[in-house]
């Protein structure tokens, strides 16, 4: 089983999501969207599998910094280029379980994923 966890190390939720996993004995490698990018295909393939409406962020910081102009008239392709230009404000952590993905974390939600 392949695992990856894409955040950002200082996210709080992240935090959680790391020492569950780690707690749970779970493996997986850390994405940090700061120090590692996010590419385009990866983006479009979350996309094609989860709601942009929730992958995108709007409660945070970094929504309340865009332009009224940038939200304006907002579609999946222009959020993509929203969370491409500001990986931040993708809502964390994503999980990447061999090709199945789940937005943010909860306790609960993780043990339904795992089978715990």
């Amino acid at each position: 089983m392949m695992i990856t966890l894409y955040g950002i190390p200082n996210c709080n939720t992240v935090s959680k999501a790391r020492k569950w996993l780690t707690e749970n004995g779970i493996d997986y490698q850390f994405h940090n969207f700061k120090k590692d990018g996010l590419d385009h295909e990866t983006l479009e393939t979350w996309l094609d599998d989860l709601d942009w409406e929730v992958l995108l962020n709007k409660r945070g910081t970094t929504w309340r910094k865009l332009s009224e102009t940038a939200k304006a008239d907002l579609d999946r392709d222009k959020a993509r280029q929203i969370m491409l230009d500001n990986t931040s404000i993708i809502k964390r952590p994503v999980i990447d379980i061999d090709g199945q993905f789940s937005i943010g974390f909860k306790e609960e939600q993780y043990l339904d994923i795992f089978n715990l």
